[in-house]
């Protein structure tokens, strides 16, 4: 079942290749959405697709790549809208 998440990651997230690294995630895991870095030093989403590919990426987001430190996240369940073809970071 398809199923979307708005997600926002707190900690050392900005300056260090985060936003690349969720859409990285994203696209190894044929998954759609996007990312943008927020005013607050915290890291904001959006993703879509199948509900077990999606707890996948929430564990990888939860690690992080080497050069961050997750402190947080959140997600808050959305209606899958289908309306994305790819992930992409937004500015």
């Amino acid at each position: 079942m398809d199923t979307a998440l708005l997600f926002r990651v707190v900690g050392r997230v900005q300056g260090v290749g985060f936003r690349a690294f969720v859409q990285s995630t994203g696209q190894q895991l044929g998954l759609t959405g996007w990312v943008k870095n927020l005013s607050d030093g915290s890291v904001s989403g959006l993703v879509e697709g199948e509900q077990g590919l999606l707890v996948e990426f929430i564990k990888q987001l939860n690690v992080g790549n080497r050069w961050s430190s997750v402190e947080g996240l959140e997600e808050q369940p959305q209606r899958y809208s289908g309306e994305y073809t790819s992930f992409e970071i937004r500015y």
